[in-house]
């Protein structure tokens, strides 16, 4: 059927717009008209005209139109407009982190004298560490039974009383050797106190000039004079300061902007001035015997790039000690506090700054003249000896560990120098390196078992771990009986290898061919009545970040005078870095106090940190 079209409603009009379709019929006088919006009665005669709505709409029927949502994607211009707004945002970041930076940098730089130093005092000599005979007598039995089997009963139970006859010997001359040391170290302290009090040259000036080695000025005490220091400060160039300074614009705004020349001089004048009298300060506080400092500061001249000394005078110990100083602004004040101060910065009729920085006349001060030709090169570099000074500064720190005075004479070298040298002609026996007993000997302990320990072990165990794979270490607890050490000195480590006057100690490490084993000394009857406890851990190597996984052949092996042995095979666990693989504790049976010992073999996935801190030692 072809399409058709008709419209038979005569006098109809239809009005197409924006809004919709409506179509009206009939007389001026009564006209029907229909659209989206209803149906609607108008009539009109002559001038006038009224409309009446004779239906509700189709808004408010009960079909409803579905409203379809169009999506549309952004323009160029909003595009566009999003970029621009990224940037600002990005500059103004950067803006304000730049702002911050400088708003440090001049902080810094002027405040240094703000701080405080704390003054000498005569220097204390700790005592050497205590040792007992518990100790004594352990080191004896370890030197005494090495290489023998723990079958030859005859052979130890001789090298038991051989070590018990030498360790009250060797007990007494080490305490008397330490003690010797400690008087030998008192004195050496109090002869270097008494010629910093005196104000020896050379020691006022190594301790002063230790003392500032971490100063942002770098500074040396040249010389002696009386109660008179002499020092020289180099002082940063004022072209290294920054070329731009925090600002605010006319609304209101933070911004950069240009450093002038004078607020250039003013910073450098004042971080001077600070750096000055945080250089007095710490003279005066590490030198007592010094009662004036004469103090001269070079630096680079920005017009010839050469040195030149731009600030000298001289500042008594009670001017410095007097002044409050407590603002950046006190920094200027080393101007007037001074005697005969001169500074390259002076200020003009109007009150403002120099422009420019001369270097001051030192033709009258021969001392400093002196100074400044050996400061400066044939090539006109400037500052090859300050560069060499800096170098010697910076050697003034600690950079290799002190001397260990009380060291502990092993009992092997202590038998060596007390016993007569054998002839060349006598055999002599082999010595072997200890090791950790047979394992066919040994009872083997499953996790959890717990067992008495025999009478013997109360006078003395011998502990070897021995592992291969990672590197470990054997650390002790002596607990009570909450598990909790009562203060740090019953944690026995690498640092701290000795506790309860030596009735534990570390006896370190050593290579046993494809493993490594790390021995310690325990005597139980030796230890303090608070100690209940005594846990046996490793832990791994922090540095490797290894776990316990990383171990192969792990095995705690724990040997009495008697010849007993046990041993427990730790589990190879990957997921902790410390263990506690045994542990000794203090037990009433039928009435008799004995030492039981358990097998554990737990840990914590945070390493040392994290076993300390559970038997209550004070990791921060």
């Amino acid at each position: 059927m072809a399409f058709g079209f008709r419209v038979g409603v005569p006098g109809m009009s239809v009005r197409v717009s924006t809004r919709g379709v409506r179509a009206s019929m009939g007389p001026r006088a009564a006209r029907i008209s229909m659209g989206s919006d209803g149906t609607r009665l108008s009539s009109g005669v002559g001038p006038f005209y009224a409309s009446n709505s004779l239906g509700q709409g189709r808004r408010h029927t009960s079909t409803s139109r579905t409203t379809r949502s169009r999506s549309v994607a952004p323009s160029a211009a909003q595009l566009e407009r999003a970029r621009r707004q990224a940037e600002r945002a990005q500059q103004e970041a950067e803006r304000d982190a730049a702002i911050a930076q400088l708003q440090e940098l001049r902080r810094q730089t002027t405040s240094v004298h703000l701080q405080s130093f704390t003054p000498a005092r005569p220097p204390v000599v700790p005592g050497p560490p205590q040792l007992g005979l518990a100790w004594a007598l352990a080191e004896a039995q370890a030197h005494h039974l090495t290489g023998l089997g723990v079958f030859a009963r005859t052979e130890r139970a001789a090298a038991k009383r051989r070590a018990e006859e030498d360790a009250p010997a060797y007990l007494a001359a080490e305490q008397a050797r330490l003690h010797a040391v400690h008087g030998r170290l008192a004195n050496e302290a109090d002869q270097w106190w008494q010629a910093l009090l005196t104000n020896d040259e050379d020691t006022v000036c190594e301790a002063v000039n230790y003392a500032f080695c971490d100063n942002p000025a770098a500074g040396c005490a040249v010389g002696v004079d009386e109660p008179v220091l002499s020092v020289v400060m180099r002082q940063q160039d004022i072209g290294t300061l920054p070329g731009q300074t925090p600002g605010i614009t006319s609304s209101g705004r933070p911004t950069l902007k240009t450093l002038s020349k004078r607020d250039r001089t003013l910073w450098w004048l004042t971080s001077m001035g600070s750096n000055i009298i945080a250089t007095l300060k710490e003279a005066f506080a590490v030198a007592p015997g010094v009662m004036a400092i004469d103090l001269a500061v070079l630096t680079r001249l920005p017009d010839t790039q050469s040195l030149g000394f731009v600030a000298y005078g001289r500042w008594t110990r009670q001017a410095i000690e007097a002044g409050p100083w407590r603002e950046t602004a006190d920094a200027l004040r080393f101007l007037d506090i001074g005697q005969d101060v001169a500074c390259s910065v002076t200020t003009t009729a109007s009150g403002n700054l120099s422009s420019t920085i001369k270097p001051l006349d030192t033709s009258r001060l021969p001392g400093l003249q002196s100074l400044l030709d050996h400061a400066q090169d044939d090539t006109g570099s400037g500052d090859a000896t300050l560069a060499g000074l800096d170098a010697d500064l910076r050697a003034n720190a600690p950079t290799a560990p002190l001397p260990d005075h009380y060291r502990i004479r092993p009992f092997a070298e202590w038998k060596s120098q007390t016993t007569p040298r054998t002839p060349p002609s006598a055999p002599t026996a082999p010595v072997h390196a200890p090791a950790p007993p047979s394992r066919a000997a040994a009872t083997t302990l499953a996790p959890g078992q717990n067992l008495v320990l025999p009478e013997e072990a109360r006078q003395g165990l011998l502990i070897a771990f021995s592992f291969a794979g990672a590197d470990a270490d054997l650390t002790l607890f002596l607990t009570d009986t909450h598990g909790q050490v009562t203060c740090d000195e019953d944690f026995v480590f690498y640092h701290q290898p000795s506790a309860a006057q030596g009735a534990a100690r570390l006896l370190g490490k050593q290579t046993d061919g494809p493993h490594t084993v790390e021995r310690a000394a325990l005597h139980p009857a030796a230890l303090p009545a608070h100690v209940q406890r005594v846990t046996i851990a490793i832990n791994m190597d922090v540095d490797t970040g290894l776990t316990c996984g990383a171990l192969t052949h792990a095995a705690l092996y724990m040997d009495c005078t008697t010849g007993a042995t046990w041993t427990f095979n730790p589990p190879a666990d990957p997921d902790i870095r410390s263990m506690v693989i045994a542990e000794l504790y203090r037990h009433t049976t039928n009435g008799l106090p004995v030492w039981k010992l358990r097998a554990i073999g737990q840990g914590w996935a945070d390493g040392l940190d994290g076993l300390a801190r559970a038997h209550g030692v004070n990791v921060e």
